[in-house]
């Protein structure tokens, strides 16, 4: 059934709990029902709410994205691509192109997965979930939105309406770095974002961020790595430290896609990559 309010579909979560699920793009949900995994009574359609599908861009409040955007819908984005092109990278390297059609940044995020590609650049870039549900409209930091495999900070009888980022400091630099078994859409055996900026008060003048995906029970910021990039002047050394320091973050398993030991390995090779790259990048913005 299609809802045409977020309260609506708060009443109908309350009303049905369990046996209700949302829709979206339906790329994951669709698949587990196909598969038995799950069997909802009523399926919610909830990506024709207001402000579901809209990306709203301003100069001083930063960019809205609305949960029901599909990732081809953000990374073609003009706003999306001058002022958050880490954010339209990441969009862009999820699936194939017919999924990214379908796939929607809201429901890439609520899903919980740990290798969700989004997450990686939605860490790095301070985005903040806004969710709605009995008690009204509230936000949750990204660091604080993941809490396991599958496990999100949402509560019963809530839905994700938009994805808030703040506007990125100046002179900003992204990558999103990753790495599967093939280029046709499979999962992230790794996935890094960098992303990096100026910033006087910084010992070393600039400031990092990575996010790293598929190698943790959640998508997770290695604070010492970025500790490392705050206090000791960027350079090839330093990189190198870093990228050790995301490595020993990690906390990979062994499954069909990859090894635990690869993955971390790939972590750290990522990571400096990544870091090279945006140091470049800021370089030429200097």
């Amino acid at each position: 059934m299609r809802a045409s309010t977020p309260d609506e579909v708060v009443r109908l979560l309350e009303e049905q709990g369990e046996a209700a699920r949302l829709l979206m793009g339906g790329t994951d949900l669709l698949v587990r029902m196909r598969d038995g995994f799950i069997r909802p009574k009523v399926v919610v359609d909830v990506k024709h709410l207001p402000g579901m599908r809209e990306v709203v861009y301003d100069e001083r409040a930063g960019l809205t994205v609305g949960a029901a955007v599909t990732m081809n819908e953000l990374a073609r984005h003009p706003d999306v691509l001058a002022h958050y092109p880490l954010l339209a990278e990441a969009a862009g390297s999820v699936a194939s192109y017919q999924l990214r059609n379908r796939a929607t940044l809201g429901g890439n995020l609520c899903n919980g997965s740990p290798a969700a590609d989004t997450a990686p650049a939605t860490l790095v870039l301070g985005g903040r979930m806004v969710l709605f549900g009995p008690g009204g409209e509230r936000e949750v930091e990204a660091g604080d939105f993941f809490l396991g495999p599958g496990k999100t900070a949402m509560r019963p009888g809530e839905l994700m309406t938009a994805i808030r980022f703040p506007v990125p400091p100046a002179g900003a630099a992204g990558r999103y770095l990753k790495l599967g078994r093939n280029k046709m859409g499979d999962l992230s055996i790794v996935g890094v974002a960098v992303f990096g900026f100026p910033d006087e008060a910084a010992p070393s003048g600039y400031r990092f961020r990575i996010g790293l995906a598929s190698v943790a029970p959640v998508p997770l910021r290695p604070f010492a790595a970025e500790e490392v990039l705050a206090t000791d002047p960027p350079g090839e050394e330093t990189f190198a430290l870093a990228a050790q320091k995301a490595m020993e973050a990690a906390s990979p398993i062994d499954d069909v896609r990859a090894s635990a030991a690869y993955r971390k390995a790939m972590v750290r090779a990522l990571t400096l990559r990544g870091l090279r790259e945006v140091w470049e990048a800021l370089e030429r913005g200097l």
